[in-house]
């Protein structure tokens, strides 16, 4: 992929933009996913754990240079025991906003400032490396349709593959055998991380089907 340096959250954030309208989508503004990805991202590098089905911070003195996923990191550890699927959505705000500063500090976004009412400063996000995305989206969509064989896509293009489509940020049809083969593959090479994406993946529909409900 062109944006291999990127994280999960970072890649899941910008799957959200429909690169047909750049400026639009409600997708763009759901912080579910992007903290979902944040958390898969964590757990595959072992720094965040499941004990019975609650997050748990591996090493307290370990972090992962990457300031969004520190900011998270930071906060489960100054946090309340929690499962996984509260993660999603607790303060995940905070992941968003610091996904997208990122991301308009590398050049994928557009960050404009303007007023509400034309009194209260606010931050609007537009995308700005729309061919990028474009390359994002369809290798995204190859992973989730073939020819490729599960077995030959890596751990982490799977983890975004079936997080996305649980988001709902592919709206045709993908073959459920599919998903349910790249959902094992993205836990393949971690201990306990199949749950962990289930899990995750389960919360996610969840929160994309009341974001979408009329």
């Amino acid at each position: 992929m062109p944006n291999g340096p990127l994280t999960l959250p970072a890649r899941l954030c910008l799957l959200a933009w429909d690169a047909a309208r750049p400026a639009a989508g409600s997708a763009a503004h759901r912080p579910g996913p992007v903290r979902a990805g944040a958390l898969v991202e964590l757990a595959r590098r072992g720094l965040l754990t499941d004990d019975d089905g609650i997050v748990t911070p591996a090493d307290l003195d370990t972090s992962t240079g990457d300031a969004v996923l520190d900011g998270l990191l930071e906060l489960v550890r100054e946090s309340c025991p929690h499962p996984w699927r509260t993660w999603v959505t607790l303060r995940a705000r905070v992941t968003l906003d610091a996904v997208r500063e990122q991301l308009v500090a590398e050049g994928y976004l557009r960050a404009e400032k303007r007023r509400v009412l034309g009194v209260f400063p606010s931050v609007e996000y537009a995308l700005e490396r729309t061919a990028a995305v474009e390359v994002l989206r369809e290798e995204t969509r190859q992973v989730l349709r073939g020819p490729l064989p599960v077995a030959e896509i890596s751990e982490r293009d799977a983890a975004l593959a079936v997080l996305a489509v649980a988001a709902g940020l592919f709206g045709e049809s993908t073959p459920g055998r599919r998903v349910e083969e790249l959902a094992e593959r993205a836990g393949a090479a971690t201990p306990g991380l199949r749950g962990i994406v289930r899990e995750l993946t389960t919360a996610v529909t969840a929160g994309a089907a009341v974001a979408t409900s009329p």
